[in-house]
Order: structure tokens, then C-alpha cells, then sequence
């Protein structure tokens, strides 16, 4: 499944032919115009060929290097590498690199299962309900109250040491981060194993399971017991740490939509995204995920295209008046521990309130 979330005609299958009237077509037109939805070949070209001799050096280095601590290095590139190709597996699931379907959805399975041990299948279904619905409460998977509470409690905490912790959660937020690529990978296991037709995904999860598996027996068969673990835990923290830390800029802090609010696809997509200031050092840094607030309107839309799309989208917020929201990396980490932390200061003294912090 490949995620494609721009409106579409229902007789046509073009994106907005049936809406030319409304905001988002307008701004559609002009992308359309200046060819920015059409396929970037030679920049993935590129872009795949440079990560796949990255990951190669990073294990011909790893080879060379034998048992070394300097392997925690190792650790650490190799981390970031694997980042960078999920940051492409991500554009290949949203039909950013290839025309066909079929090829960005073989190319986002060898990206993001082979290399990253994350399901494809899991990752497109929960993505998918998040670009319909960008930070709404009760659709928004991304938002759903868990270790951390992005908007308000409904139910009070009634433990001392939770109630301490969800006060001061901005502050252990990014350091939590260090799990997250195990938790991405036990969620794409339990996704897999929880069908009921699950044969029907079993190259994935046979893919999945190998490359799960793969990096910490070969850790372990060419390493000491303990440079094998540290490698291990510094490796899975590091990308765990980048992953939260690119994606977190990009919706927490900004306006929670009620469950039964109503809004156009382009009022919610911009006033619910944030764009991070640093044009292409930002973008190879975060795969393109700085310009989430383009990124959201036109999911489909090459990387590199997208910071050509963002004089056509400013110029549109300031006519309509919607606030075109984009500041440095470090605003935006220090406005997501203050909005986290609000928010589970509000929970202190909550007695079902859900749409206490989320935008009116």
C-alpha cells in the first residue's frame, strides 16, 4: 500500500480536478504549473547509489576494524546511515520516487523491512490516518495518548510518581527517544503476527524477522559479548534519538484539532505542520522533513521539490490568512518540551476536559 493522500477527482483519479474552485486547487495548479510533482529520477538515482556505498563503508570499516571500542564510532554511522534510509523509505512509500506503484512499493519493503526491520504494512497503515488527519484527536495515531500525552488527559492520574512524571514529560521526551527504534520494530511485530491473515504478509515478516535478527548475531559472532552490546545499544538509541528528534518538529506543539472539528484539507494540513528553517543542510539532515507543511499538502512530492513549492504555499497562507509556521531546529525541540510540558501540567488539575489544549 502506498500512502496518497492528496484529494482526488472520483471520475478522473486526478488530484483535485473536481475541486478547481477550492483553496487546495488553487494551490495545486500553481504546483502543477512549475512541474513540481513530476518524478526527480536522477536525484534518487544519486541519492540511492550514494547510502547503498555509505552502508557499504560503514561495514567494510566495521571489517577493518575488529575489536576496537573505536566500533562505537561504527555504531553511531552506521546509525545515521540507516536514518538517512528510512528518510528514503519514507519517500518511497508516499509514491515520491518511482510512477508505478508496484516499484516505490519494492523499493520502500528493501529500504524500510530489509535494511531498517520496520513493516512496511504497519508503517503505510498507521501514516496513512495520519496525513487524513494530522494531529485530531481520536484519528490521529500519531497523537494517541501513550507513555506521552500530546494534548490533555481525559481521565485524571491518580499515582503520585505518574502525575510527577507527565508534569515535567517535555523534559524526558527526547531522552526516551533512545527506545523508539526498538519500539518501531516490536509495533511492526506485533502488527504482523496480530493479523489473521497473516500469511498473506509473510515475505515481509520473513524479510523483517532476518533483519531483526541479522544485526545482533553478526554483533555478537564477530565482537566481544560486551563491545557487541554497547554497539548494539548505541546503534538502535542513535537512530531512535535522530528518527523522534526529525519527526517530533514537525506536528507536536502545534494546534490539536477537537474529534469533531471540521476543517479543509488545506487548513488543517498547514495550520497542524511546521516547517524547520535551514533549506537543503536542513533537508539532507531530516530527508526533506522540514518542509512538513509541503510535504503534507502534496505527500507525493519528490524531495527535492519541495522547497521550490514553499514561495508558492507562503504566498497563499498570507492571502488567506493562515499563519505559515517555520522557525530553527532548536525553536522547535524547545517548543515541543514546553508544549509537553504544559500539557502535563494541565493534567495535573484535569477532571475531563480532552480539548483543553487543542486549538479553537
Amino acid at each position: 500500500m502506498t500512502l496518497t493522500i492528496e484529494p482526488t477527482d472520483r471520475r478522473s483519479g486526478k488530484p483535485g480536478a473536481a475541486t478547481s474552485t477550492t483553496e487546495y486547487s488553487q494551490v495545486l495548479q500553481a504546483v502543477q504549473s512549475q512541474g513540481l510533482l513530476e518524478r526527480r529520477y536522477g536525484y534518487y538515482a544519486i541519492k540511492t547509489a550514494l547510502l547503498f556505498l555509505a552502508l557499504a563503508g560503514v561495514w567494510v570499516a566495521f571489517s577493518f576494524l575488529g575489536t576496537n571500542w573505536a566500533q562505537l564510532g561504527i555504531a553511531v554511522a552506521l546509525a545515521i546511515v540507516i536514518t538517512q534510509v528510512i528518510f528514503l523509505g519514507h519517500d518511497a512509500a508516499h509514491k515520491q520516487i518511482f510512477k508505478s506503484r508496484k516499484a516505490n512499493d519494492r523499493v520502500a519493503m528493501v529500504l524500510g523491512t530489509v535494511i531498517a526491520g520496520i513493516s512496511l504494512s504497519w508503517w503505510n497503515a498507521k501514516h496513512s490516518k495520519h496525513h487524513a488527519t494530522p494531529n485530531q484527536i481520536g484519528k490521529d495515531p500519531d497523537i494517541e495518548p501513550s507513555i506521552v500525552h500530546f494534548y490533555t488527559a481525559e481521565k485524571p492520574i491518580r499515582s503520585r510518581i505518574a502525575l510527577f512524571m507527565h508534569a515535567h514529560q517535555g523534559w524526558w521526551f527526547f531522552p526516551i527517544l533512545v527506545v523508539e527504534s526498538l519500539n518501531l520494530q516490536v509495533q511492526s511485530v506485533i502488527w504482523l503476527f496480530g493479523k489473521r491473515d497473516v500469511r498473506k504478509y509473510r515475505v515481509e515478516l520473513v524479510l523483517m524477522m532476518a533483519r531483526i535478527i541479522a544485526l545482533p548475531v553478526a554483533l555478537f559472532v564477530f565482537l566481544p559479548a560486551g563491545m557487541a552490546t554497547l554497539f548494539f545499544l548505541v546503534h538502535t538509541a542513535t537512530i531512535g534519538v535522530y528518527l523522534g528528534a526529525s519527526f517530533a518538529v514537525s506536528h507536536v506543539g502545534m494546534p490539536v484539532i477537537p474529534a469533531t472539528e471540521k476543517m479543509s484539507f488545506f487548513d488543517r494540513q498547514v495550520r497542524s505542520s511546521r516547517n524547520v528553517l535551514g533549506g537543503r543542510i536542513a533537508s539532507g539532515l531530516m530527508g526533506g522533513l522540514n518542509f512538513q507543511i509541503e510535504h503534507h499538502l502534496f505527500p507525493s512530492m519528490p524531495r527535492p521539490n519541495l522547497r521550490k513549492a514553499v514561495p508558492i504555499i507562503r504566498e497563499h497562507c498570507a492571502a488567506k490568512d493562515v499563519k505559515y509556521h517555520e522557525v530553527p531546529i532548536y525553536t522547535a525541540w524547545s517548543i515541543v518540551v514546553k508544549h509537553l510540558n504544559r500539557v502535563g501540567m494541565a493534567g495535573r488539575d484535569l477532571y475531563g476536559c480532552p480539548t483543553a489544549s487543542v486549538l479553537r
